[in-house]
């Protein structure tokens, strides 16, 4: 452990790790520092210059992204005297940029933006004819769009790509303040990962075409939830607005820190399947493929449990461990066999070394955990067995169909599929984003989700359906 020391920051004393990057205590601690090239994930860069704090003793402002920590600093990050540099450094980041915010997709989300609110010089000493002007729209690849006049060449960008997905695909064009981010020859922005450059950019110059102009990011809220794309559960945030007379819209996944799981990252995958998850929803109840309530729905599966002797319960890895702890106590309470078996959601294309998983699925440890069955030989014994069988939002049949012939059929799905139509009764439920739950990833980290959207959902979470099946056994002694 890395020896702690004492600084004084704006008057007050912290412990920090004696050699540590000021500027990382700074933001840990959330002390407000502008800064543009710095980022925690990339590390120190030292081109911007906007993170001018004075150190007692210093001659001059030092940057925080390049200065250790050593005992006895003290330190201002506020003061005329800095906010004075600060602004000068602004100014002359400021000297070429387009006001073009009123239709900028960063707005509001910009850190430029902010700055140049807070130094509270409003009269530009530049002629708007003399700016430096480039182009406007350059599609880079990977659902990336470049507005060259915006780029304040923090050249974020420029180092994710060269350091953390090794592709190298961005570079800075020419010299001086005409320099400018872009490709190179026959080189588009093609990695899996590439998308994660419109969060790195603190300005509008790199937005995402998936998101440009669909929404004001002021009229947009977001929660917390885990991506199931994969084993890994990358922690997300969901945007989403529910307009007036409208149903509640997704318009974004976006990366949510952190460090243990999947850091300041997410792939492109991951970030646009929100489009899938609203697509196609299953979203009425059917009895013998004729529409009916939820509730009747229901009232036919307990009729169904109530009559059969051979059943066989089929479990997503996608569920929470909740909906799968309580799926489990209501097997065991009815002598219902349950599987786990889920062999189409491995998927060796789709893996890499960084935070796409083979396993397709975000919570398939919690199958271990929970001791359920995932074993082929159970699976398939059981099913030759059963005259009944549960789905609950597996897919696995829906490319082995012939194997639920002769056989009643209940499916419990988010999405409309070929199961839909070979089901005797089916009930729509709730996507991954609309409950609250527990995921275990293939690291064992055990992350823990509350979903803003539960309350606005009309469909059913696993763990409310058997709730109301508990009831009715109570009721009609099964």
């Amino acid at each position: 452990m890395a020896e702690q020391v004492s600084i004084t920051i704006n008057g007050i004393q912290f412990q920090a790790a004696k050699g540590s990057l000021l500027i990382d205590k700074l933001l840990d601690e959330k002390i407000h520092i502008p800064h543009f090239c710095y980022h925690q994930a990339l590390g120190k860069d030292g081109n911007c210059r906007m993170c001018m704090v004075e150190i007692e003793g210093q001659k001059r402002p030092q940057i925080a992204c390049d200065t250790p920590i050593k005992d006895g600093m003290i330190i201002k990050t506020k003061g005329a005297k800095i906010e004075k540099v600060r602004k000068d450094i602004l100014e002359l980041e400021l000297i070429n940029h387009p006001i073009d915010c009123p239709t900028c997709d960063q707005a509001g989300e910009c850190k430029l933006q902010d700055y140049y609110m807070e130094s509270g010089f409003y009269a530009s000493r530049v002629n708007p004819s003399y700016k430096n002007l480039a182009n406007k729209r350059v599609d880079l690849g990977s659902n990336v769009m470049l507005d060259q006049e915006r780029c304040v060449l923090c050249l974020r960008c420029v180092r994710f790509c060269k350091d953390i997905t090794k592709t190298g695909e961005l570079g800075v064009i020419s010299r001086t303040d005409h320099s400018v981010i872009g490709t190179f020859p026959g080189r588009p922005l093609d990695n899996p990962y590439a998308m994660n450059v419109v969060d790195l950019c603190p300005v509008g110059a790199l937005t995402s075409k998936d998101f440009r102009f669909k929404q004001r990011v002021w009229f947009l809220q977001s929660f917390e939830a885990i991506c199931n794309g994969c084993s890994k559960a990358c922690n997300i945030n969901v945007d989403h607005r529910k307009e007036k007379y409208k149903d509640d819209i997704i318009y974004r996944f976006r990366p949510r820190t952190n460090k243990s799981v999947n850091g300041w990252f997410m792939c492109d995958e991951g970030r646009v399947s929100y489009s899938k998850e609203q697509e196609n929803r299953l979203e009425v109840a059917l009895i013998n493929k004729s529409e009916t309530t939820i509730s009747n729905a229901i009232i036919n599966i307990f009729k169904e449990l109530s009559t059969k002797q051979n059943i066989l319960m089929l479990l997503d890895p996608n569920l929470s461990y909740e909906e799968m702890a309580n799926t489990k106590a209501l097997s065991e309470k009815l002598n219902i066999k349950l599987s786990g078996y889920s062999p189409n959601t491995i998927d060796e294309t789709f893996a890499d070394d960084w935070l796409k998983k083979a396993d397709r699925s975000a919570n398939r440890a919690s199958f271990k955990e929970l001791k359920i069955n995932e074993d082929e030989a159970f699976f398939k014994t059981s099913l030759e067995k059963a005259d009944l069988v549960i789905i609950v939002n597996n897919s696995y049949f829906e490319n082995n169909l012939e194997l639920l012939e002769g056989k009643t059929t209940i499916s419990l799905l988010t999405h409309n599929c070929m199961l839909v139509a070979s089901s005797n009764i089916v009930v729509p439920l709730a996507s991954f984003y609309e409950k609250s739950g527990t995921y275990i990833n293939c690291d064992g980290i055990r992350q823990k989700v509350v979903s803003k959207m539960d309350k606005n959902s009309p469909m059913p979470t696993i763990t409310t359906i058997i709730e109301d099946i508990k009831t009715m056994i109570e009721k009609g002694n099964i």
